[in-house]
């Protein structure tokens, strides 16, 4: 994974949750919420918690003296989730790696992680620090994008912004957000983490944008994408996203866009 991969910062939080979280984020949060809510913690350690999207989704349905802990290792966005939450004595928001957690062992009855694992550059090591602060019983809740192609907008983002720079292609949606889908693999890196039951559901959704224009700027500016392109020639950016828009209303269509999403969510025990 390039350095640039993990760059969330300037205006990128705030593209990130009000263009990237509804576009593509915000379905998932959603069932993430609902599936760690189900188990009834009394504790929960959020990672990679970007720009509180399941934070917010989750913490009303989290009994009310329950604790939650919702941390990152990116300060920024962990300042912008933090100012996009109301107050809650329950959540504390913490930074923090989490191939290195700074927590004692079995202090939670889950640890969740919407989209995180991509992002780890050791994801054994990861999840061994996610299975050692759980408590007996206690479950592993993450989600994983499916590969690009079974994402529409991004697969067409991808295509239509390499088009524009054919001797060295900007690669992030494909290397690192949508790299790690192999299902046997993941089964295989949380087996070697210590977890005996792991459970993985590929669930599609629908993405949704008022325009292509709207999408194409979520993708461009509102991901570490950007700082890709600014890397190869600042001055395309704009133009960048134009392709990428004409791109997306070229399979979509014209005004309101839908796409496919998809993406495999993990329960391990």
């Amino acid at each position: 994974m390039a350095e640039s991969d993990k760059v969330f910062a300037g205006s990128i939080p705030g593209l990130y949750d009000t263009l990237m979280v509804p576009l593509i984020f915000q379905v998932y949060a959603d069932h993430m919420a609902r599936l760690v809510a189900a188990f009834a913690p009394g504790a929960v350690l959020e990672t990679a918690a970007g720009s509180g999207a399941v934070t917010r989704a989750l913490a009303p349905r989290l009994d009310g003296e329950a604790r939650y802990v919702a941390s990152d290792l990116n300060q920024p966005m962990l300042d912008y989730a933090a100012s996009r939450q109301g107050p809650d004595s329950r959540i504390e928001w913490r930074q923090a790696d989490a191939l290195a957690l700074p927590f004692g062992d079995a202090s939670f009855d889950v640890v969740c992680c919407q989209f995180g694992a991509m992002f780890f550059p050791d994801r054994v090591a990861g999840y061994a620090e996610a299975r050692r602060v759980l408590r007996p019983g206690g479950r592993f809740a993450l989600s994983v994008w499916d590969r690009i192609e079974e994402n529409a907008f991004a697969d067409d983002v991808t295509n239509a912004v390499g088009a524009l720079f054919p001797h060295d292609p900007p690669r992030f949606l494909a290397r690192t957000p949508h790299g790690y889908h192999d299902v046997g693999l993941i089964r295989d890196d949380l087996n070697r983490a210590g977890f005996a039951q792991v459970k993985i559901e590929t669930r599609a959704e629908v993405s949704r944008a008022p325009s292509a224009r709207e999408a194409a700027i979520a993708y461009c500016q509102g991901t570490p994408l950007r700082n890709e392109i600014e890397a190869r020639d600042a001055s395309l950016l704009q133009l960048a996203t134009d392709r990428a828009a004409q791109a997306i209303a070229r399979r979509h269509g014209e005004g309101p866009v839908a796409g496919k999403l998809q993406a495999h969510v993990i329960v391990a025990a």
